[in-house]
Parts: structure tokens; sequence; C-alpha cells
């Protein structure tokens, strides 16, 4: 079972690849307001690459209750225990 820790720095590593920003470092804080490159565009992008990741889909009532990281990571280790 992968910890929140875990799920985390997976994401840290495609938001930093998607973003082309190796000195981006996420906590469950984290909002698209702390990361200049955090974008619309890349929005959709970095949601598209986690499901990818992860091997897993968001509903868009999930997406839009997020507020930040964390309540990403959440539903993601949600998901991974099925």
């Amino acid at each position: 079972m992968k910890t929140m820790d875990d799920i985390i720095s997976e994401c840290t590593e495609i938001y930093r690849e998607v973003l082309q920003n190796n000195e981006i470092e996420l906590e469950e804080s984290t909002n698209a307001n702390d990361i200049d490159e955090w974008d619309s565009l890349n929005h959709t992008i970095l949601l598209n690459d986690v499901q990818k990741h992860f091997n897993i889909k968001f509903k868009l009532k999930e997406i839009i209750k997020f507020k930040n990281v964390g309540d990403m990571c959440c539903l993601i280790q949600e998901k991974l225990l099925g």
C-alpha cells in the first residue's frame, strides 16, 4: 500500500516534469497559486498524467472538490485501495 508520502513524492516528479521545474516540492497544502507554471492548461495535463501514472480515473465531481494537492493525493490513495 502506498503511503501519502509515497503518493506526494510520485506526484512531485510528475509536476516537475510537466511544469519543467525541478525545484517544485509538493506538500499537502500546495495549490495552483503556489506554483507559477501551474495554469489552466497545465492543470489539465497534470491531472491526465497523474491518472495515467496511478492507473486511475477521476470523476469531474471529484476534481471540482480539490482544494490542494493533499485532496488529490487522498483520493488517489482511496482509489488505489479499491
